[in-house]
């Protein structure tokens, strides 16, 4: 039986054998100006003109008016300075359309020289677009950071950005950068600002601990919610990144809960006596899709995400439904079911009304998830090896994103262009999250402590 991709019949058999506030200017690097913030939160402002793509950036290493101590895990400010930078590089480079360059083996410029580039240097080195920071430590700890994107044949700035951060955050001020650099080269919309939760695995192949984790979009910034007593599954961010809805098997129990990200507290959702399976949210966070198993079908059915209430059928048809995901504006949910004889996606109005197949393409699919941008589906396609694909949400247009051997359960990047998922090892079984972009030609692994499994990307944090 193909291992986990199954999950019509696998999960079902472990269901039975188990009893930013805005500011209106961007900061310019002088004595007395800057970013400040009366409560020590994330603050932001960024300019943003039309579309320039596929262009080579030079990125320096950010200045400091004075090399102080900090309370970062990076340093002092030059040290901080550097880190910032490189965090800028590696997200325009990871993501595929970008080739940067730096800050290793870059001039780096002066406290003075951020908002007045020296452009010659710059213009002999091929550069077209330049990427200059700073960094300033306060007495209280907080840190400013400015971010600046110069057109170097113009001599022309593009965009600025500035943020204050506590020492902890300073990673977010660099992705708030490399988001602002991105969207305004891209067109696109921006992503690196966001939390990806996912399935942490140790131990055996035939005795998997499975815990609740979360990390930053590159993977930094690990941190586990739940011990790993209970297997846990399939999380997802809700809308406003305040929870995570994920399922849970406590003492056999399958049981839904919403993690409370500020409280570090959990409450129970649903937990109906049979099996349950597949929690997703509606776009608007009030509603909480789940399949459940009974008589011998399973069905999608939601109920209120506050918990308790009388849950909704919303499928009524032979065989096994399960997977609902929403479209962007919540007016339809896709799903797979078996009820053609085989695993194959299926699209419904949000009421439950009109299925109607759209796979039709050979082999099976299963796992689909909207895109953000609502033009496409993500999926896994099962023909031998299990593949992740993307197909237009009337069944159109279906082409391979990945070419492995066993690739599943996609989930989509916050602005739609960048699918991530799991990879599982042949004979160890190990799994690793890797991502790819929608031309499939740019393909990442992302670093895990330990194996990992069922991301869920968030949306871009507020």
């Amino acid at each position: 039986m193909t291992p986990r991709i199954l999950s019509l019949v696998s999960v079902l058999a472990l269901c039975a054998a188990a009893p930013l506030a805005a500011q209106d200017t961007a900061p310019a690097p002088d004595a007395g100006g800057g970013l400040v913030s009366d409560d020590g939160g994330l603050t932001g402002s960024v300019s943003d003109e039309s579309d320039w793509q596929d262009l080579g950036i030079a990125i320096t290493t950010f200045a400091t008016d004075a090399d102080v101590p900090t309370q970062t895990n990076a340093g002092s400010t030059s040290a901080l300075g550097r880190a910032l930078s490189q965090v800028v590089a590696a997200d325009l480079k990871n993501n595929g359309l970008f080739k940067p360059s730096g800050p290793a083996g870059l001039p780096q410029p002066a406290f003075s020289e951020v908002q007045t580039p020296n452009f010659p240097i710059w213009s002999v080195r091929s550069t077209d677009m330049l990427v200059q920071g700073y960094v300033r430590a306060a007495a209280n700890g907080q840190l400013t950071v400015g971010c600046y994107l110069y057109d170097v044949a113009l001599k022309q700035q593009l965009a600025k950005g500035g943020w204050q951060v506590g020492p902890a955050d300073w990673r977010r001020a660099a992705h708030k950068c490399a988001d602002m650099v991105y969207s305004r080269l891209s067109g696109e919309s921006p992503f690196f600002d966001s939390k990806i939760a996912y399935i942490a695995e140790t131990g055996p192949k035939d005795h998997r601990i499975k815990r609740l984790a979360v990390m930053d979009s590159d993977g930094a910034n690990h941190r586990y919610l739940t011990s790993g007593q209970a297997t846990a599954l399939t999380p997802r961010y809700s809308p406003d990144y305040s929870r995570i809805l994920y399922l849970s098997y406590l003492n056999g129990q399958p049981s839904i809960y919403s993690y409370d990200l500020a409280s570090n507290s959990q409450k129970l959702i649903v937990r109906t006596g049979n099996p349950t399976m597949a929690p997703r949210w509606s776009p608007d966070g009030k509603w909480v899709l789940y399949s459940m198993s009974m008589g011998g079908r399973t069905d999608i059915y939601r109920i209120s995400s506050a918990g308790g209430g009388t849950p909704q059928r919303l499928t009524n048809g032979p065989g096994i439904n399960i997977g609902g995901s929403y479209s962007p504006d919540g007016s339809r949910i896709v799903f797979e079911s078996d009820r053609s004889g085989s695993q194959q996606i299926y699209v419904m109005n949000a009421d439950g009304s009109n299925q109607h197949r759209i796979s039709f393409f050979g082999g099976r699919a299963a796992t689909p998830e909207w895109s953000p941008r609502g033009d496409q589906i993500a999926f896994t396609h099962i023909a031998g090896n299990l593949r992740i694909a993307v197909m237009s949400p009337d069944g159109r247009g279906m082409r391979y994103l990945t070419n492995s051997w066993q690739d599943e359960a996609p989930t989509w990047s916050p602005n739609g262009r960048i699918v991530q998922f799991f990879r599982t090892e042949k004979n160890s079984g190990i799994t690793s999250i890797w991502q790819v972009d929608l031309t499939g030609r740019n393909e990442r692994k992302l670093p895990t402590p330990v194996g990992a499994s069922d991301p869920a990307w968030g949306p871009v944090r507020p």
